[in-house]
């Protein structure tokens, strides 16, 4: 594919993770299974620390929850104190967690667990961020070039700042300018990218933003927010229509700053 010119008046540029800087597998292929693999050791060797203590509450707070709203649930109900037998209480958060995995639940008290025991990886050197070759060098141009550079996953900004800072190039934080999540709004909601030009202190049409899903490009341009849509291996096909609509790239190399070439 030919090079893609960043326009002159693009301030900021707004990157997504998943298919995007980084491969779609790396999450379901690496994170989650790690989770399932690892999970009763890691509990069993936290059990009585207070965070791990606060993430089983969490857990069991989000089973009444769906107790009283008659959400499908796990069989079994959460109790950590009332045990005398320890790896029972363990193995029914186990089953739990493995429960709302398998049925792609997105509860916080599932990403708060999930979190630890990424944060635990990352720094015990058991994962490493992945990241596509030509996407630090190319941030690194960017920056050089004047302009700034923003995260926005699903992923938790504790995620994201995990997968950059234990990365397989190294801790690359410092490339960035700052991170956003769901917090700020869902990825296929337009006013989710008026609220990051906001907080970006710049109108939409200075940020240019590079992702995989073309729910999220239609959403960022109807926002006024300039896009290219990324083309990786794995990454869903585009229809015709897409393809003719969107800047496409398939690595970062190609977006080259207007006149900088």
């Amino acid at each position: 594919m030919a090079s893609v010119s960043i326009p002159e008046n693009i301030t900021a540029l707004l990157l997504d993770i998943e298919g995007t800087t980084t491969p779609i597998t790396f999450v379901k292929d690496i994170l989650f299974p790690y989770i399932k693999d690892h999970l009763e050791e890691y509990l069993s060797a936290h059990w009585e620390e207070d965070e791990c203590k606060q993430d089983v509450h969490l857990l069991k707070k989000q089973v009444e929850e769906d107790l009283r709203l008659h959400r499908a649930c796990a069989q079994h109900s959460l109790d950590q104190s009332g045990h005398t037998d320890e790896e029972k209480a363990i193995r029914e958060v186990v089953d739990n967690v493995l429960w709302q995995m398998a049925s792609d639940r997105k509860s916080t008290a599932l990403k708060q667990l999930q979190g630890h025991m990424w944060r635990a990886a990352y720094a015990a050197g058991r994962i490493k961020g992945e990241v596509y070759q030509d996407v630090v060098p190319s941030i690194r141009r960017w920056r050089l070039q004047g302009l700034k550079v923003y995260i926005y996953s699903s992923g938790s900004v504790e995620a994201q700042k995990l997968l950059f800072g234990y990365s397989v190039e190294g801790d690359v934080l410092d490339l960035f300018n700052g991170h956003f999540d769901t917090n700020i709004g869902t990825k296929v909601e337009s006013k989710s990218y008026v609220r990051i030009a906001e907080r970006m202190g710049c109108p939409p049409e200075e940020i240019m933003f590079l992702t995989d899903v073309t729910r999220e490009a239609k959403a960022a341009e109807d926002a006024g927010v300039n896009v290219a849509v990324v083309v990786r291996p794995g990454n869903m096909e585009l229809t015709e229509e897409e393809r003719s609509h969107y800047n496409l790239i398939t690595t970062f190399s190609q977006l080259e700053v207007t006149g900088s070439a």
